[in-house]
């Protein structure tokens, strides 16, 4: 069983792959430095802060929820 930060990491990947944005993109919506955006999505990731959920789920136009809906 994957980790939930490795789970959600690749959940963000597939939200931005089909956005077709790249992750210096998608940090410069979200106000987040980029390589950030990296880690969260590399195979270590850190666990994102509410504030940083709160910032990636405005940048891409949908609430917190389905941010978090990857499972």
């Amino acid at each position: 069983m994957e980790n939930i930060n490795t789970e959600f990491g690749r959940h963000l990947k597939d939200l931005r792959k089909k956005k077709k944005i790249t992750q210096q993109a998608l940090a410069e919506l979200a106000d987040l430095e980029y390589k950030y955006i990296q880690r969260l999505e590399s195979k270590k990731p850190s666990s994102p802060t509410l504030n940083t959920l709160e910032k990636l789920a405005k940048a891409f136009e949908i609430s917190i929820p389905k941010l978090l809906d990857f499972k």
